[in-house]
């Protein structure tokens, strides 16, 4: 899952490497690169679908080979060490060097081929960008097809939505995109990942004969894919692309809409369940699995998913995918935590103290460290995958902490809040645990509210909203020459000789108006902005508001600018939007500019909403 891939890749040429013999068992600190003077060229290892009497398997290189992989790209001495076989890729943007070190590490890859979404924009009617989409493809199979790490093809990752996800249009790209890949590559089979397997899927996988394998991502409801999936009428094999926990999604919410989350505790023993009931349970259906994710992820939460932290320490789900996978626990575990307890009640004033109780253990009875943080609720539990910003915590606001728990002094600003518990061992082991809390009271709107200000990271709105001629566009939030305002500001590159491309900043994240959000911006007077050109004379429309009354969840207000012609030099834009309802403003900020006979590059920075 990624904010935006694009499938396009950047001419890289990997090395490709001759079969190297890697012992099972060696140090994390294992340099593989030491490996590349014996490289050289060499040919694809061939996978076949096979069906039995037993039913369906796959031999890589004549060999039965059942996938024990995870969602990924680094801590792959690790992931070795644990037993696994195998990683998943979401896109090919530049995977030559994955390619190179996993072969050298003994792993196979699923090669993602990144289909587009119609939430990002992507519009599946539009011939042009179906095309060109079908060429990116091709490309990344020719450039990778011979490298002896590849396994399969998964053609797409969810890219049939959240609803029914069974519109023939998009299936048809589908089953053209790996009718091709058959056609280049017949050594390799096909998969295409779905969203579960709800509304139309299934049906949908069938249906496309250039399909060999269903991807199936299940969090909640992996355990019960055994029965589920022949139930639906799944006729071919299946593979857990995607497991873990339950997701946000799947957890009841509290009294203010946010949901609890498990320990990691909690959740190393759902890993186990889903993959014993889910894959292991499954012989002659299941393919295998990849668990999610062999990593950190900053999404709902901060811990929400992953299987280590951003430092590198290894959680409890890395232990049981250790033992699942290799038939062995690893020697030292990661610490246990029970969930957190808050004496009194979990909605208090602004400034109340508050105590939380913690029970935490390590299963050799080693010491433990813990850190305590507060930080600001994000808001955003139905991300579909898309990047988000790490919040920062709130500093002073823990007034003691330890293996017992903790007492602090809420903030002043009303608002909801969660309270993160990390726990350390002495062997790079961590456990987690985190409980929601709430100030109460209105919260309130200070000016100016940022759109956009030195990053991405940390705003209101994402620039998520991707629209026309999206494959032409480069958005760069981080470009640092010749800025207006702090250290950072917005590069925007069109390369299309014409039509035109638009980003919206949308709350939450790719909200076409069929998702709750958007922020109360009463009392605003402007939304204002500074902008200039390349070389001058680069035309934009600028606006407010995106989403009409049609949709369920609607901008509260809508106003544009157009035909402002930017010049070379910083200048300031204004749209005054005093007079309009601004009590649910999910749509921050649009921009739309087009082509020429060359391409258009231009500039923004800080932009907001002022008094």
């Amino acid at each position: 899952m990624t904010f935006f891939a694009e499938a396009a890749e950047k001419g890289h040429c990997p090395l490709f490497l001759k079969k190297v013999t890697v012992p099972f068992f060696f140090p994390f600190f294992f340099p593989f690169f030491l490996l590349l003077p014996v490289l050289a060229l060499a040919e694809a290892i061939p996978v076949e679908l096979q069906q039995t009497e037993q039913g369906w398997q796959l031999l890589r290189a004549g060999e039965p080979y059942f996938v024990r992989g995870a969602g990924g790209q680094t801590h792959l001495n690790q992931l070795v060490v644990a037993g696994a076989n195998s990683i998943r890729t979401w896109g090919a943007d530049d995977i030559g060097t994955l390619l190179d070190e996993a072969h050298a590490l003994g792993l196979s890859v699923t090669v993602g081929i990144w289909l587009g979404h119609e939430r990002h924009g992507f519009d599946y009617n539009d011939d042009k960008q179906v095309r060109e989409q079908l060429q990116r493809a091709r490309e990344t199979v020719l450039r990778y097809r011979d490298h002896p790490a590849v396994l399969l093809w998964g053609i797409g990752n969810e890219m049939e939505g959240f609803e029914s996800g069974d519109n023939p249009v998009i299936w048809k790209a589908v089953n053209d995109v790996a009718a091709m890949v058959k056609e280049l590559d017949p050594s390799h089979p096909t998969m295409t990942v779905t969203a579960d397997i709800g509304g139309g899927r299934i049906d949908s996988v069938n249906e496309c004969p250039a399909i060999d394998i269903h991807g199936i991502n299940s969090y909640g409801g992996a355990p019960s894919l055994p029965e589920r999936y022949p139930a639906g009428g799944g006729s071919k094999p299946y593979m857990l692309t995607e497991f873990g926990h339950p997701g946000t999604w799947e957890m009841p919410k509290n009294d203010w809409g946010a949901p609890p989350e498990l320990t990691s505790t909690q959740k190393a023993a759902f890993y186990r369940r889903s993959y014993e009931e889910g894959v292991r349970a499954a012989p002659g259906l299941a393919l295998g699995s990849y668990a999610f994710t062999w990593g950190f992820k900053m999404e709902a939460t901060a811990t929400w998913f992953g299987m280590f932290l951003p430092d590198g320490a290894r959680l409890g789900q890395v232990d049981v995918m250790t033992e699942l996978w290799s038939g062995e626990a690893p020697a030292d575990l990661a610490p246990t935590v029970e969930p957190l307890v808050v004496e009194g009640e979990p909605q208090v004033d602004p400034g109340d103290e508050v105590r939380v109780r913690a029970t935490i253990a390590d299963p050799e009875q080693g010491a433990l460290r813990v850190q305590w943080v507060l930080r600001a609720e994000t808001g955003e539990y139905m991300t579909g995958g898309d990047f988000r910003p790490m919040l920062p915590d709130i500093e002073g606001v823990v007034l003691q902490g330890d293996v017992n728990g903790a007492r602090l002094r809420m903030p002043k600003e009303p608002g909801p809040y969660r309270l993160f518990l990390y726990v350390y061992d002495e062997g790079g082991n961590a456990a987690t645990a985190n409980l929601p809390l709430l100030v109460k009271g209105k919260v309130s709107t200070r000016f100016p509210v940022y759109v956009y200000h030195d990053d991405f990271a940390g705003m209101p709105w994402v620039p998520s909203g991707w629209m026309g001629a999206i494959d032409a566009l480069t958005l760069d939030g981080d470009h640092t020459e010749n800025c207006y305002d702090g250290t950072a500001c917005i590069r925007m590159r069109f390369t299309g000789p014409a039509g035109w491309v638009g980003v919206a900043w949308q709350h939450p994240a790719n909200n076409w108006g069929d998702m709750e959000g958007g922020f109360d911006l009463s009392g605003a007077k402007y939304l204002e902005l500074w902008a200039r050109g390349e070389y001058g004379g680069e035309k934009i429309n600028i606006g407010v508001g995106l989403l009409e009354k049609d949709k369920p969840h609607y901008d509260s207000g809508k106003k544009t600018v157009d035909g402002i012609v930017l010049t070379s030099e910083w200048k300031r834009y204004r749209i005054r939007v005093k007079s309009l309802d601004l009590t649910s403003i999910k749509t921050g900020f649009v921009i739309v500019f087009s082509g020429g006979r060359d391409s258009a590059t231009l500039y923004l920075d800080s932009i907001r909403f002022v008094r």
